[in-house]
C-alpha cells in the first residue's frame, strides 16, 4: 500500500496531466458530432480487429480437430468405395472391385525417409488402432507403402520407394499387368517390370493396381507413363512411371486392411497342399 502511495505522489503531475486530458477530451468529443462519430468508428474498428483476431485463433486452434474429423470422413468414404461393386469394369455387376472385404484406417505421417535405397515411413497408428502387418497405405493421391512392422501407438511401412517393394499393377486402359518396383534413382518414379509386349501401352497411360494382391484393392492409382523401354531379349516392356504421390511431402494417409485375407492366405496353402 506505501509503494502505491508513494507512486502516486512521485508522479503525481503526470497523473494530473492524464487526468485533465481525458476529461478535456471527452468533453470535446461529447460536443462536437463529428469528432464523436470518429471516435465510435475508430472504436468499432479496433474492436472488429480484435474480435477478428480472436476468432482466427480459435480456428487455428481448433484446425486440428477438423482435420481429424475430415481424415475420418474420408477413410469412411474410402470404405465404402474400396468395398463397392464395380459395374464398369466387368459383365457381372455383383463382382466387387477387389478380392476382400476392405477396412480403412486413419493416419498421419510423422517419419518418412526418401534418399535411401531402403525407406520407410512411421505412421501414428499401431495396434491399439487396429493397424496389422501387410496392410496396404494409401493417400487421396495413390499407393504409398505396405505395414512391416506395428507397435501399439506406432507403424512403420515399407516405401514404395524401397528396393523390397513389389507390388503387382496394370496398365489402366489395357488391363495388362506387370510388377510395381524401384530402381533408386529417383524418389518421384516407380518401375512397371514385365509387362508384355502385346500391351498397348503408352506415354500418359494410368498405372493402378490390379486386383492380384490381397492388400490392396484394384483401380488404386499409382501414376502415369513417362517412358517406355523394349528388351529385345525378352518379350516384356519396362515403365517408367511418374507417381501421383510427392513421397517426400506425405501428410494423411489411410491404412487398408483386408478382412478375409487370412482365410485367402490359409484357403491357398491347403490348395498349393494338395
Amino acid at each position: 500500500m506505501q509503494q502505491i502511495v508513494n507512486f502516486i505522489f512521485k508522479n503525481s503531475i503526470l497523473l494530473l496531466f492524464l487526468l485533465l486530458l481525458g476529461i478535456s477530451l471527452t468533453l470535446t468529443i461529447q460536443s462536437h458530432s463529428y469528432h464523436k462519430s470518429m471516435t465510435i468508428s475508430s472504436a468499432n474498428a479496433i474492436s472488429g480487429y480484435t474480435f477478428q483476431q480472436v476468432y482466427n485463433a480459435e480456428k487455428y486452434l481448433d484446425l486440428r480437430k477438423e482435420n481429424e474429423k475430415l481424415a475420418n470422413e474420408n477413410a469412411r468414404l474410402k470404405k465404402l468405395l474400396f468395398n463397392t461393386p464395380d459395374s464398369t469394369s466387368t459383365p457381372i455387376a455383383a463382382l466387387p472391385t477387389a478380392i476382400g472385404n476392405f477396412d480403412v484406417i486413419p493416419s498421419k505421417v510423422i517419419g518418412n525417409s526418401y534418399s535411401k535405397h531402403k525407406n520407410y515411413i512411421t505412421l501414428n497408428s499401431g495396434t491399439n488402432d487396429g493397424v496389422k502387418p501387410d496392410m496396404g497405405v494409401v493417400s487421396n493421391f495413390g499407393v504409398v507403402g505396405i505395414i512391416e512392422n506395428v507397435s501399439p501407438n506406432y507403424a512403420t511401412a515399407i516405401s514404395v520407394l524401397n528396393l523390397k517393394f513389389k507390388l503387382a499393377a496394370k496398365i489402366k486402359k489395357s488391363g495388362h499387368y506387370g510388377f510395381l518396383v524401384w530402381d533408386a534413382k529417383n524418389a518421384g518414379y516407380t518401375q512397371l517390370i514385365d509387362v508384355p509386349k502385346l500391351a498397348a501401352v503408352a506415354k500418359g497411360d494410368t498405372i493402378v493396381t490390379g486386383g492380384r494382391s490381397d492388400i490392396f484393392p484394384e483401380n488404386i492409382p499409382v501414376g502415369t507413363v513417362e517412358q517406355i523401354f523394349t528388351d529385345n531379349r525378352t518379350n516384356y516392356y519396362t515403365l517408367n512411371v511418374r507417381l501421383f504421390n510427392d513421397m517426400t511431402n506425405l501428410g494423411h494417409v489411410y491404412v487398408i486392411g483386408n478382412e478375409d485375407r487370412n482365410e485367402i492366405i490359409q484357403l491357398e496353402a491347403e490348395t498349393g497342399n494338395e
